[in-house]
C-alpha cells in the first residue's frame, strides 16, 4: 500500500469515525454511568468487534452476506433490538436517579463491571450487519492487488483502531470535563434521556435500514 494511499484511507476513516453513532453514544452513556475510566473498556470492546469484522472482510465474507437477504434480516434485526434495549434501559436508568436529583445530590457512579462494558461494547458493533457490509466495498478499494493482502488488512486496521480510540476518548473526556463543570444531575439526567432515545432512534434506523 503506497503512503498516498494509507494517507486517504486514515483521513477518511477518521472523517467517518467523528460522526457520532451507536459506538459514539456507548461511549458517552459508559462515561457518564460509570466514570471516564470505562471508556478504555468499552473502546477496547468495540476494537475486539472491529478486528473480527475486518478479518472477516479480510476473508469475503461480507460480500457473500451481503447476497444472502435471509441472513441480513436476521442480523438487522437482533442488532435493532439491542440497540433499542440498550436506549430504553438507559432512559430508564435516567428516571431511577430522579430522587437523589430531587434531593440535589449527584448521584454516586455505579460500579464497574468490565466485563459487562466490554460485551455491551461488542455487541453493538458486532450487530450491525451494515458494518461489515460498508467494510467490504470501503476496504478494498485502497487495496494494492500486487502485494500481500495480510499487512495491508493489518495496517488498515490498525489506522481505524488508533482513529477509533482517539475519537473516543475525545469524547468521553468532553462530556466527563463538561458534567463536572456543569456539576448538575439533572445536566446528567438530560443526557441520559438523550443518549437513550438516540439507541432507540438508531434501533429503529437500523431496523429500517435496506443492504445498499
Amino acid at each position: 500500500m503506497a503512503f498516498h494511499v494509507w494517507l486517504t484511507f486514515a483521513a477518511t476513516y477518521f472523517i467517518l469515525t467523528i460522526s457520532p453513532g451507536p459506538n459514539v453514544v456507548l461511549v458517552i452513556r459508559n462515561s457518564l454511568k460509570y466514570g471516564s475510566a470505562s471508556a478504555l473498556v468499552t473502546i477496547l470492546g468495540n476494537l475486539a468487534a472491529q478486528l473480527l469484522i475486518v478479518m472477516l472482510v479480510a476473508g469475503g465474507v461480507g460480500a457473500t452476506i451481503a447476497a444472502l437477504p435471509e441472513f441480513f434480516l436476521v442480523m438487522k434485526v437482533l442488532g435493532a433490538a439491542y440497540l433499542i434495549f440498550l436506549g430504553v434501559g438507559q432512559i430508564r436508568n435516567a428516571r431511577q436517579d430522579a430522587p437523589a436529583i430531587d434531593a440535589g445530590v449527584d448521584a454516586a457512579p455505579a460500579p464497574m463491571a468490565k466485563g459487562a462494558l466490554f460485551r455491551s461494547a461488542f455487541l453493538v458493533s458486532i450487530s450491525n450487519p451494515k458494518t461489515l457490509i460498508f467494510l467490504s466495498a470501503f476496504m478494498p478499494q485502497f487495496i494494492d492487488q500486487t502485494r500481500p493482502l495480510g499487512w495491508q488488512f493489518a495496517l488498515m486496521y490498525l489506522t481505524s483502531a488508533a482513529s477509533v480510540t482517539a475519537v473516543h476518548i475525545f469524547y468521553s473526556f468532553s462530556v466527563s470535563q463538561l458534567k463536572h463543570k456543569v456539576k448538575n444531575s439533572r445536566f446528567v439526567k438530560s443526557v441520559k434521556y438523550l443518549g437513550g432515545s438516540i439507541f432507540v432512534l438508531l434501533g429503529l434506523k437500523l431496523l429500517g435500514s435496506q443492504r445498499g
